[in-house]
């Protein structure tokens, strides 16, 4: 790895878990051990909070049948954080890599962890510390630039769209109008991928609202009340982190009303958004109100559910495609280590489309990963803003797997 003297190595997890991010943490280890320029290898515990309180756990030797079954254990081994590190931060950092002789360090997460490894990086690279940072991809969000697509995202869809699906069926076996708030804060990735649900035109979800397609109250209450009067029903699709006509989180309106003008908000500038159900809530109530108006005070049932949490580590639908290319990221990091590659990011690009479909790994540049983020291509969303179109079918379909195969009486 560029050096003939050994030297340690340190893997950490950061951010919200998935279901494969353990996947990722067992291809590290398993492909460190194949590799003789590293001595030990440390998982941090609770990601840069670990290495600056000296919290490591030597990953060295274990049984591969242990590693197999923590591979398959959904969230995060080692525990996560959200801490952002600055200069004082980094020198902590520096400090406990130099008293374990660490000179290679592997970090699982997203785009806050994307844009962690680039801090320490460049802080590495102007205190002439030798260092090589390797960013693992990992997301449900599915928001990282560069890669076609990341780990974490296939599982999480899978749920999504195995979710709506029952929940469609629910909703038509008693109509009403339902609303169900699904995660992503900048992008509409994990929200679009309810559409899988849909094998016809009547099918749930009959509306999706994503951030990229802006939606005033009106245009909200208007899809809604033709849908229902057409059908007696409708379920409606929102991600958690969609603005009205201005280009305002509705998330980011509410809790402003609630706690004023200041909001809690991350090390990263994140403002909560899947702690509670009150945007769900709040938007249930108010599609009640509005859209009895609209069919003259009838009375309507609506009810309202935020998957939150629930996507990010469910260990029931997890997706064969997304397991594998998870190992398989965390073994390319420690392999573009083990060549002498300059940090950077791992990332996937496609290789083969439909029944052909197949994925290669290639090396990014940190700062081309950190920080931004990617959002739902406009191709994939209706030109009304409240559907995803087919094209976004043939992209996702093989990132989640088959889903289950339902029968209609007819």
């Amino acid at each position: 790895m560029g050096s003939a003297r050994k030297a340690n190595a340190v893997v950490g997890q950061s951010g919200g878990p998935t279901v494969v991010i353990n996947q990722s943490l067992v291809g590290v280890i398993e492909t460190v051990a194949k590799f003789g320029e590293i001595d030990r290898l440390f998982g941090a515990r609770y990601g840069v909070r670990g290495i600056i309180e000296n919290d490591f756990m030597e990953l060295n030797g274990l049984d591969s049948d242990l590693l197999e079954r923590i591979a398959d254990t959904p969230a995060s081994a080692l525990g996560s954080t959200r801490d952002k590190p600055d200069e004082e931060y980094c020198r902590r950092i520096f400090a406990a890599f130099a008293a374990n002789d660490v000179r290679y360090f592997f970090y699982i997460g997203g785009n806050d962890s994307a844009d962690t490894a680039c801090i320490v990086k460049e802080m590495a690279d102007e205190a002439g510390h030798d260092l090589k940072v390797f960013h693992i991809p990992k997301t449900i969000d599915n928001d990282l630039r560069v890669t076609d697509h990341c780990p974490g995202y296939g599982s999480a869809a899978r749920f999504v769209a195995s979710a709506v699906l029952g929940d469609g069926l629910d909703n038509a076996s008693l109509p009403g109008i339902k609303i169900d708030v699904i995660m992503g804060r900048n992008a509409g990735w994990l929200t679009a991928a309810g559409m899988l649900a849909r094998r016809d035109e009547n099918d749930a979800p009959n509306l999706i609202y994503v951030p990229e397609a802006p939606v005033s109250e009106d245009q909200f209450v208007d899809d809604i009340a033709e849908i229902y009067s057409r059908l007696g029903r409708c379920l409606v699709t929102v991600s958690e982190g969609i603005v009205d006509e201005n280009g305002v989180g509705w998330s980011e309106q509410l809790l402003r009303m609630a706690h004023g003008a200041e909001v809690e908000r991350d090390g990263h500038g994140n403002l909560q958004l899947s702690g509670s159900g009150m945007l769900g809530d709040c938007i249930a109530n108010f599609a009640k109100s509005e859209i009895s108006k609209r069919l003259g005070g009838r009375k309507i049932r609506v009810r309202a559910d935020t998957f939150g949490y629930l996507q990010r580590s469910f260990p029931g639908v997890v997706s064969p495609v997304d397991r594998a290319e998870a190992r398989l990221a965390g073994r390319r990091a420690v392999e573009f280590a083990a060549a002498g590659d300059p940090s950077g990011s791992v990332a996937f690009r496609r290789t083969g489309k439909g029944d052909d479909y197949a994925v290669e790994c290639f090396r990014a540049e940190l700062k081309d990963v950190a920080r931004k983020t990617k959002p739902l291509p406009a191709e994939y969303i209706n030109e009304a803003g409240n559907g995803i179109t087919e094209e976004f079918r043939t992209y996702v379909s093989p990132l989640t797997g088959e889903l289950p195969v339902i029968g209609k009486l007819t």
